[in-house]
């Protein structure tokens, strides 16, 4: 398992691949903002310390600060997993997993822990 670094191109990547019809980038602030989340440290510890941790601070940041004009929850979900993969991790999941996972968030009623807990078990 590696501590992968993600960046803007990766993140732009991503919602071209991942989303249908490529929507525009609506908010560039919250992608910026997901890049700093993912890496963010205190007095040199990393605030999210495993690859799940930092996956479910995209997820949960990207789905309640849209950066896309549209299919923002499938672009968050898209990335929390190819965070996952991308760190080394074999993930298995099911489209109603993800879609639930997705929902909750947006809900907000799950925190950075329960949905990196979530994410835990999806990865093997």
């Amino acid at each position: 398992m590696s501590d992968l670094t993600i960046d803007l191109a990766w993140l732009l990547m991503l919602a071209e691949q991942k989303t249908p019809g490529d929507p525009q980038v609506t908010d560039w602030g919250a992608l910026i903002a997901a890049v700093a989340r993912h890496q963010a440290e205190i007095f040199d510890v990393p605030v999210y310390d495993t690859p799940q941790a930092r996956a479910a601070a995209l997820l949960q940041l990207l789905i309640h600060v849209p950066a896309l004009e549209r299919s923002n929850a499938l672009f968050a979900s898209s990335v929390a997993y190819a965070y996952l993969v991308a760190s080394g991790l074999k993930v298995v999941t099911s489209p109603e997993q993800v879609r639930d996972l997705a929902r909750l968030v947006k809900n907000g009623e799950a925190s950075v822990a329960d949905i990196a807990q979530e994410l835990r078990r999806w990865s093997l």
